[in-house]
């Protein structure tokens, strides 16, 4: 692992990677390229488990390493024979290559139940140069993904989640649609610290959140199963996406797609969730509000038909379970909005008493907007679960300042400072935590102060600025100076006037 400049850790094999691919793609634009080479990538590891397995069980008396029960029995994808990477290397360079690949893919799906309509088949298409798709075909055949050695280093994990990086960077504001920065990801997760349970996110993209929860539960000394996974997503390529992106790790998950989305179609109806880790569309004028003026869910209010950020809150509220917590990140205007009852719709959540705690974010952190962003998090029971008694206070978090740029656009949150505000937070709802408010970055505010803010939940408002140093100059002596220095300087300009009407008038022009 190479050390970037600016602290955070980034591995030059993935850059390296990243760009040979990119190379290959000539005048295909990111959103229809990242299918392509994510969809190879897939391949790539599948096979390479497969092979992996097949050897073993060869040389195993008994075992038929072609009896496709054998590799489910272990949790391996079955992969036939058209569709192992040698016979895709073997026809990298016939002008084929793009239908023996969809063939490959038709294969798999129809081996493997949890795949079907999930992996990419239009390789075959015309637009697509099939010297280049060749190129990339060893390119990718050069790296070891999915054999146990290269599993246990996460190899793939590493590129697929870079991979989705850059793309979504390439893609600008699309991109955000799938994809959320990782550090902003990790933030939530180690606030939430989704140890057990069900864990839902209704606006699921690439399944970034899904990813990180389950490293967390392993990093932490849990198993992968302890974490049951439901999701949802509306567009059905990011949905294959994410398909794809859970599969790869082993992550079993319940991940619906249907055209309509959360609001209109709630896949989900029933489901109360432990965890709710999502980043909704900011600020969506389009999320057909008007067809849903009586729904069960706006306990706290009726969101405004032309913003869904209310809808959002009080959807994820709606799946927790009694004891169930979320965090989500949304647009800085909701912690403050009075618009079309917005703020009538934040009052009457605040004063539920589900608002746990509120951190305001550093800007550049997106792919996809500047709109500067907060993230919330909500408590079922906040009276004694697990945790301290918190009923009637709020922590506030101000991390604006916080951040180191990685490029000329965008900003990362270090490990350090993701751990300075879990900790913060963690440590203020413990029962034994040893938390203190810090002026500029912190505050433990009751309901009252808030209520004396008119329910506006800005971080800013509450933490207070941070303390400068002592000045030594004592104030009286101070004034003194400045008001001598600005006399001394008013004194010279009018010395300089005068000096400017001399000269002009020994040339001829007299000023009065």
């Amino acid at each position: 692992m190479k050390k970037k400049n600016n602290g955070t850790s980034d591995s030059s094999f993935e850059k390296k990677l990243f760009e040979a691919a990119d190379k290959l793609h000539k005048n295909m634009d990111a959103a229809e390229y990242k299918h392509v080479v994510l969809g190879l990538i897939f391949l790539k590891y599948i096979s390479d488990a497969f092979n992996e397995l097949y050897a073993k069980l060869a040389k195993t008396r008994g075992a038929d390493p072609e009896d496709a029960d054998e590799y489910r029995a272990e949790n391996v994808f079955y992969v036939p024979k058209i569709a192992r990477w040698e016979n895709l290397q073997k026809n990298a360079k016939q002008p084929t290559i793009g239908k023996i690949i969809d063939d490959a893919m038709d294969r798999i799906e129809k081996d493997n139940a949890s795949l079907r309509g999930v992996l990419p088949k239009n390789y075959a298409r015309p637009a697509l140069d099939k010297h280049s798709l060749g190129q990339l075909i060893d390119l990718i055949g050069s790296i070891g993904l999915g054999d146990k050695e290269n599993k246990s280093k996460d190899i793939l994990g590493r590129v697929y989640e870079y991979f989705l990086g850059q793309f979504a960077d390439a893609e600008g504001k699309k991109g955000g649609q799938f994809y959320t920065a990782r550090c902003i990801v990790q933030l939530l997760v180690e606030m939430l610290e989704p140890y057990k349970g069900r864990v839902f996110d209704p606006c699921c993209g690439s399944g970034g959140m899904f990813v990180q929860s389950e490293k967390f539960v392993e990093a932490h000394g849990g198993r992968i199963g302890d974490i049951s996974v439901y999701g949802q997503e509306s567009n059905q390529t990011t949905w294959r996406l994410c398909k794809m992106n859970l599969a790869i790790r082993g992550i079993d998950a319940n991940i619906a797609w249907n055209n309509e989305g959360s609001f209109l179609n709630d896949a989900h109806k029933d489901l109360k969730a432990d965890f709710v880790l999502a980043n909704p569309p900011f600020n969506d004028s389009d999320w057909k509000g008007e067809m849903l003026r009586e729904d069960v869910r706006w306990k706290y209010g009726t969101p405004p038909i032309g913003n869904a950020n209310f809808a959002w809150v009080q959807h994820f509220i709606h799946h927790l379970s009694p004891t169930g917590m979320a965090g989500f990140v949304l647009a800085n205007g909701s912690m403050s909005s009075n618009t079309a009852g917005e703020g009538e719709i934040r009052k009457n959540i605040i004063e539920a008493d589900l608002v746990d705690c509120m951190v305001a974010l550093p800007s550049q952190l997106f792919y996809n907007t500047m709109i500067p962003v907060c993230l919330w998090f909500i408590s079922r029971d906040r009276k004694n679960h697990k945790f301290r008694n918190r009923k009637g206070e709020i922590l506030f978090i101000d991390a604006r300042n916080m951040g180191v740029m990685i490029d000329r656009r965008h900003r990362e949150l270090t490990p350090e400072e993701i751990g300075k505000i879990s900790g913060t937070y963690h440590a203020w709802r413990s029962k034994n935590g040893k938390y203190a408010d810090i002026t500029g970055f912190c505050k433990s505010a009751k309901l009252e102060e808030v209520r004396k803010h008119g329910h506006i939940l800005t971080p800013g408002r509450y933490v207070g600025t941070e303390v400068q140093e002592e000045d030594s100059e004592a104030f009286d002596e101070k004034m003194k100076r400045l008001t001598a220095d600005l006399a001394d300087q008013f004194k010279k300009s009018h010395e300089l006037e005068a000096e400017i009407k001399k000269n002009l008038k020994g040339i001829g022009y007299e000023i009065k």
